[in-house]
């Protein structure tokens, strides 16, 4: 009898004993082929040799040491690489534990850069519907998923939302591109004019949005109308790559692909790329100075914060992905991936779009494709095709509510970036017999 408090309690799950490239086995023997990197966290791979050297080799001298007392090498080095790196303007690193926890640090810090710069009017952050951004509470109110927010909405403080840019399904007949962009970009203005803009801190966004969605990109020209937006009316533009960050669209940096400089960015998953838990809040000199010539002390922390062993870990991994080659990996099997998708599921009369960039791609399911009409809620085709393609040994992150938090289903891939194309044909044969068993 098991003692662990599962995600689910109904059934129960495979035991996980072994890891070799991009499979997983169980204690049966089965394989798995590691579709989605867990969630967009195995961006390696499992039992990569040079990682594992680093945790062993600093496990050796020096395990933990409190950041209220001691910094360490790993985590200077760390944050040395990642600023190296990072978006023009960005100068510093805060090293936490996972996604909501970076998250989590970067709406503290924003609100305490409101009150340092003297603006404490400043209480608000706007996002978009449909957009997560992390489980813990002020993480979760500023996410826009109705499904994830609605048993705790009586403890959180929300942000406000505005419409995502989901070409897919918000672009209108006749509309350009560019247009579409503009339009829903400029929703912000309207925000902001309607909650005043004196009020407001931030706003954040994910870059491609991940799980909720399933790897909806900004079309172009939207983060450069947002960006002049958030200079205009002096907030912060807080990019969420959580999980499109760290070589996964096939840029260290998602943004970078939408020319766009954020004041603060958020990296977690592939930055330990499951080797182990860690996450990272970076933010503008500007920012920085503030806490520094005013109280001098950010009010946030948490004990593991900088740990060690995490932060060797994550300098092996972005050692990997930056002079490694395995970001550049990353875009060029992406490319791959992108016309497998396409030519298996472009013409398939259940599939209404097929998007993302690098290994980070998303398909969304449809009843009808001309009208776009969803799937009924009740037919739980997402969980089914989860179910599905487990037993037909491939691992995969299927999501229903993409259009509202309720309605719609979609699958999102993001297998690690060491994928052959043997593999990535083996990954997308697997999902088309999966579809086929449960549609």
């Amino acid at each position: 009898m098991s003692h662990v408090f599962p995600r689910h309690t109904k059934g129960s799950m495979p035991v996980a004993v072994r890891g070799d490239g991009i499979y997983i086995y169980d204690s049966n023997g089965k394989s798995y082929l590691d579709g989605s990197g867990g969630a967009a966290v195995s961006c390696l791979g499992h039992g990569d040799p040079d990682v594992i050297a680093a945790i062993k080799t600093q496990l050796e001298s020096l395990e933990f040491a409190h950041t209220g007392f001691l910094t360490s090498e790993p985590a200077e080095a760390l944050a040395t690489q990642l600023v190296k790196h990072a978006p023009f303007g960005i100068d510093r690193v805060y090293l936490v534990s996972g996604g909501s926890e970076a998250v989590e640090a970067a709406l503290k810090l924003s609100r305490q850069y409101m009150i340092e710069i003297g603006q404490p009017q400043r209480t608000r952050f706007i996002a978009r519907r449909q957009s997560y951004h992390g489980n813990t509470l002020g993480a979760l109110g500023t996410g826009g998923n109705l499904w994830r927010r609605e048993p705790f909405d009586p403890l959180m403080a929300s942000a406000s939302h505005i419409a995502p840019c989901y070409e897919y399904r918000g672009r209108s007949e006749g509309e350009s591109v560019e247009q579409y962009g503009l339009r829903v970009a400029n929703e912000l203005e309207a925000e902001l004019k309607r909650v005043g803009p004196e009020t407001v801190i931030g706003f954040l966004a994910e870059p491609v949005v991940g799980a909720t969605s399933g790897a909806v990109p900004a079309v172009t020209g939207y983060f450069k109308r947002i960006r002049e937006l958030c200079d205009q009316y002096g907030i912060l533009l807080i990019l969420d790559e959580v999980m499109c960050g760290m070589g996964r669209t096939g840029t260290l940096f998602a943004c970078e692909q939408d020319d766009v400089r954020p004041d603060i960015v958020t990296i977690a998953k592939g930055l330990g790329a499951g080797y182990q838990p860690i996450g990272a809040m970076l933010c503008t000199a500007d920012i920085y100075r503030a806490i520094e010539h005013g109280s001098g002390y950010f009010q946030h922390g948490h004990t593991y914060v900088g740990h060690p062993v995490a932060c060797a870990a994550a300098n092996a991994v972005i050692t990997k992905l930056t002079v490694g080659g395995l970001t550049k990996q990353s875009a060029v099997m992406g490319e791959y991936l992108g016309k497998a998708l396409h030519a298996e599921f472009g013409q398939h009369p259940h599939v209404g779009d097929i998007r993302g960039r690098g290994m980070f791609r998303g398909l969304e399911f449809v009843k009808d494709r001309e009208t776009k009409t969803p799937f009924d809620p009740n037919k739980k085709l997402a969980a089914r095709l989860k179910a599905k393609a487990m037993d037909n040994g491939l691992i995969c992150y299927p999501m229903n509510g993409t259009i509202d938090g309720r309605s719609g289903d979609h699958v999102l891939l993001a297998p690690p970036f060491i994928s052959t194309e043997a593999q990535i044909d083996e990954l997308v044969g697997k999902l088309s017999d999966s579809l086929e068993a449960v549609i």
